[in-house]
């Protein structure tokens, strides 16, 4: 814009070209850090929400011990677990009773702690006993029994303990699993059924050639000892790899 001459006085532009050129790199400055926050915010706001779960089902190659097993990455609890290698331990958590890993639509099912019937958790080490739990009923847990069974939920046993046990609290629970071997969980059973969690009771189990799985549930979860003891074992076995292919059955040790 050309400055205006009248006689000898000279008048400057009210706004010069400098200043709108100014104008208008600050105005696109302020919408670019605009889109950027929004972007940033969004995305900030689903890591927020996945609260370190993830939805990807990206195949994870885990060596334990002697075994090597392939997991979907949804179905590995921790973040820093989610790697292809060797590892000493995994902790995995999967809903019940469909045995799948995390996903957006099952979020509340994940998040929610008053409802722990809807998921159950397992770790798998290496093997650092001879004999799973089943194997240390008998020479083991059975001296420990106070000889007071009593009815327990769909077919088990309630085994109360000897109150120098050890054990504190905790009560065993024992049964006869489909193939006539021996079934026996650990659990610590709320006073009041509405303060249950998913660490009531646990048990573990060998699989493969040297993997120890410890899964915990719900006391809630109780009724349905058979079938969850199947779901586990088919899974693991299913996911469990032998040079190079996924194993077709489960070995019990």
């Amino acid at each position: 814009m050309a400055a205006v001459t009248t006689g000898n006085e000279e008048h400057a532009p009210l706004i010069s070209n400098r200043f709108l050129t100014r104008l208008t790199i600050g105005v696109a400055m302020l919408a670019s850090l605009t889109v950027a926050i929004s972007v940033g915010g969004r995305m900030l706001g689903e890591r927020i929400a996945l609260a370190g779960h993830t939805e990807s089902t990206e195949a994870i190659d885990v060596v334990i011990g002697q075994d090597q097993i392939r997991l979907p990455a949804n179905t590995i609890r921790f973040e820093e677990e989610r790697r292809t290698g060797r590892a000493e331990r995994v902790d995995l958590y999967l809903t019940w009773p469909e045995m799948n890993g995390y996903s957006n639509g099952e979020r509340a099912r994940f998040n929610d702690a008053n409802h722990p019937e809807s998921l159950i958790f397992l770790n798998l080490s290496q093997s650092t006993m001879s004999r799973d739990m089943s194997g240390r009923l008998e020479p083991i847990y059975s001296h420990l029994f106070d000889d007071r069974p009593e009815p327990g939920p769909a077919g088990l046993t309630r085994q109360p303990l000897k109150e120098n046990s050890g054990y504190g609290g905790e009560v065993f629970f024992t049964g006869i699993l489909p193939d006539g071997s021996d079934y026996a969980v650990r659990c610590m059973i709320p006073a009041d059924d509405a303060q249950s969690t998913s660490a009531d009771c646990q048990r573990d189990i060998h699989i493969g050639r040297d993997l120890s799985v410890l899964y915990r549930f719900s006391s809630r979860l109780l009724p349905q000892w058979r079938a969850m003891e199947a779901r586990v074992r088919d899974y693991l076995g299913r996911s469990l790899m032998e040079n190079g292919r996924t194993a077709s059955a489960i070995r019990p040790r």
